[in-house]
């Protein structure tokens, strides 16, 4: 048994075309064009790679965007003065603060400066109550994209036991709580979650129906570690020395994908899986944003 492909790049154009037509009739009925803005601190080339792709999905779907650009030397006080100004322009519909921030700076605190009706990284305390009690709000972008493959590819969720390796609150615990929903067609499925305190991860993984592995760890799952017809989301992307490359350098995931796609019956590559659906979720967010369809005015 082969798995077969979850197809993130294909999905993802798919949601861009979708989001590209809703901003052009949003724009025919009258209204501006969606504007997001980011918020770029330090020089993290990763971080600028991230960054470059936002942008150009902008682009694409017809959303303006502009890029700030500040010093790593910025204060806590500085940049939450900016972001407070942002909040109050009403030409802004979406903030993006890009993480990781310099080390002297928090990233809940930045996060939380941000008005919560512009946080279309879904990240706000706000955002992510309203998602764990079932009312609507942004979504973080990964995990939808995620819950969006999943509807792509008519892969049920409902009585089936998901496994979540990895509790961060960018993907694994907003993911986890997307399952778990009780009401709506998408979720009802029984979670766990894992995480580096979990005792004997094989038991935990073998179990899964569904595994999302979000752990930050290349290679972490091996084939011996889950069960036939599994359905795994592979959400890291780890660069590994590999001198036949000429950047120096391969992309891998959390999971080692040909052990593990031996067993599975769907799986996601990296890269081309879940990445290209974080960027359109947010293209996503951001229309939502211009709309005020989440949080009216």
């Amino acid at each position: 048994m082969s798995a077969k492909i979850i197809d993130g790049k294909k999905v993802a154009q798919l949601t861009r075309d979708e989001v590209k037509k809703d901003v052009n009739d949003w724009v025919e009925s009258g209204n501006r064009a969606p504007f997001l803005q980011v918020v770029l601190v330090g020089n993290n080339p990763a971080s600028d790679v991230y960054v470059g792709a936002k942008t150009r999905a902008c682009k694409e779907v017809g959303i303006e965007t502009d890029t700030m650009r500040l010093p790593d030397t910025i204060s806590a006080k500085e940049l939450e003065a900016t972001i407070q100004e942002l909040n109050n322009d009403d030409s802004v519909d979406g903030i993006l603060v890009q993480l990781p921030l310099p080390n002297h700076l928090s990233s809940h605190n930045v996060i939380e400066s941000i008005d919560y009706r512009k946080d279309v990284d879904g990240f706000h305390p706000m955002n992510v109550g309203r998602l764990t009690v079932g009312q609507p709000s942004f979504r973080s972008c990964t995990p939808a994209g995620i819950i969006e493959l999943f509807k792509h590819y008519s892969i049920p969720t409902k009585g089936k036991h998901a496994v979540v390796v990895g509790a961060s609150n960018i993907v694994g615990r907003p993911i986890s709580i997307l399952l778990n929903k009780e009401k709506g067609e998408e979720g009802k499925a029984t979670t766990t979650v894992c995480h580096k305190f979990t005792k004997d991860l094989t038991q935990h993984t073998i179990s899964a129906d569904i595994l999302i592995v979000a752990a930050g760890q290349p290679n972490l799952i091996k084939g011996e570690m889950v069960k036939e017809g599994v359905v795994v989301v592979d959400v890291g992307i780890n660069r590994v020395a590999d001198e036949t490359k000429e950047k120096g350098y391969s992309l891998v995931g959390d999971c080692d994908f040909e052990s593990v796609k031996e067993k599975a019956s769907w799986i996601t590559p990296v890269p081309g899986g879940v990445g290209p659906m974080t960027v359109a979720m947010l293209m996503k967010n951001t229309l939502l944003a211009a709309k005020k369809s989440i949080y009216p005015q």
